[in-house]
């Protein structure tokens, strides 16, 4: 029997091996009892919810298709960017003290860097994932020789590994998430905002990593700390954080917690509507449509699609939506895709994924949840116009040409984006020959 034809249970089995996990240090890392391990192992208990497959791939550090015993597509979009993957992770592993005579290079200007991380961070909002990797051990680099006086190499600092832990949560290597996010918070020193901000990004990797209790008990103590004392009054930064790290909170707590959650949410709403829509404090879009998107995706946590989807038709009804910047868009529109396959609507699944597709197609082609997304849509669903096609495209399926030859090969190309400032962007693509 090939491991394709595991059941889920062995697979998972397998791959904890691998990883040289017991049981219950396993099942530590998830946040479950060693009793459920077993039992998922044994095939006694089923692991069939998209939420849970993650999570347990995200501890595996393997792409949830492994685990779903998919075929693995042949060429770059089975693992999407590794080498960019690994650059970053070594450039996070450098330090200047370890740097021989002469090697480091010389200090830029801190405005010259604002400007490259003011870059990163657009590129990264509009879903430039293999643009932003190339850049950040550079990025790390230039603002880790910084001059250490002032305030402005720790929020340069704190903002490049902020961007890195993003990039490598899209990526699927929360490990490498982790230090990144991990050396944020050290970065920020005494200042209890700047460490708030770095904790936004923690609590969305810990989360990734399966760590979900852990990461609402981080984000919710550094909510308090910066909390106004007055509840909703302050500086709209300094709520701006506190609502997102409160979205985090709620996000974390999921299933095991609905009543903490909706509790959570409410809290992040109150702040919302005193902000309203249109800031991007600290890169993090707080607002009221946020909260109804976090609303969405918690809602397909604790299993209620149904919720899910009626809250998505009415939040993208509205103008602020499409103000938010594409990565935002469309991995919403990832959640609101396995909202629909949780309600076995495959057909509106396919439709949501390629929209997903339209809006940011990084989003769908290089980060594995979205291809995960998208083979179950191909493999299951009805034939959807643009689903078919997209996973061709990228060497999920082959098309079989006519007398039984081969199908086609992938092969990367780009093609070129646009920022709406104007400047020009690479887009890696696959097209087939």
């Amino acid at each position: 029997m090939g491991s394709g034809e595991l059941p889920i249970g062995r697979r998972m089995a397998r791959w904890r091996v691998r990883r040289r996990m017991s049981q219950q240090v396993f099942a530590d890392r998830l946040g479950k009892s060693k009793s459920w391990v077993d039992k998922v192992e044994r095939g006694v208990r089923a692991l069939d919810r998209m939420s849970v497959i993650q999570e347990v791939a995200g501890v595996l550090r393997i792409d949830p298709a492994v685990l779903l015993g998919e075929d693995t597509p042949a060429g770059p979009a089975a693992a999407p960017l590794v080498a960019e993957v690994d650059d970053t992770r070594a450039a996070l592993t450098r330090y200047a003290v370890f740097a021989p005579d002469g090697v480091d290079r010389p200090e830029l200007p801190a405005a010259e860097v604002g400007r490259q991380v003011e870059h990163a961070w657009l590129t990264y909002q509009h879903a430039g994932y293999p643009q932003v990797l190339r850049m950040l051990p550079r990025l790390l680099d230039v603002t880790r020789r910084l001059p250490a006086d002032g305030p402005t190499r720790s929020a340069l600092r704190v903002q490049a590994y902020r961007i890195a832990a993003s990039a490598l949560v899209k990526l699927g290597d929360a490990e490498g998430a982790w230090l990144a996010a991990d050396r944020a918070v050290a970065v920020a020193g005494d200042d209890p905002v700047l460490a708030a901000t770095a904790v936004v990004s923690l609590g969305e990797v810990l989360r990734a990593a399966g760590r979900g209790r852990l990461a609402v008990a981080t984000t919710v103590a550094a909510a308090h700390r910066i909390a106004p004392t007055v509840p909703g009054q302050g500086p709209p930064d300094i709520l701006a954080v506190c609502g997102s790290l409160l979205l985090q909170a709620a996000l974390a707590a999921g299933r095991g917690d609905p009543r903490g959650v909706e509790e959570l949410i409410g809290q992040a709403t109150e702040i919302a509507v005193r902000l309203g829509d249109g800031g991007d404090h600290h890169q993090l879009a707080f607002g009221p449509t946020v909260v109804e998107l976090a609303r969405v995706a918690a809602a397909v946590e604790v299993g209620e699609p149904a919720e899910a989807v009626r809250g998505h038709e009415q939040v993208t009804g509205q103008a602020p939506w499409r103000r938010l910047p594409p990565e935002h868009r469309a991995a919403h529109l990832l959640d609101v895709t396995r909202a629909y396959l949780d309600l076995g609507d495959p057909a509106g699944a396919g439709r949501t994924l390629v929209e997903a597709d339209r809006t940011a197609p990084a989003e769908v082609r290089c980060r594995p949840v979205g291809l995960t997304l998208l083979a179950r849509v191909a493999r299951d669903g009805p034939a959807v116009a643009g689903v078919a096609r997209l996973a061709t495209l990228i060497g999920l399926t082959r098309k079989r040409p006519a007398g039984g030859r081969r199908g086609h090969r992938t092969v990367p190309c780009r093609t070129a984006g646009r920022h709406p400032d104007g400047t020009t962007q690479d887009s890696e693509c696959r097209r087939t020959r």
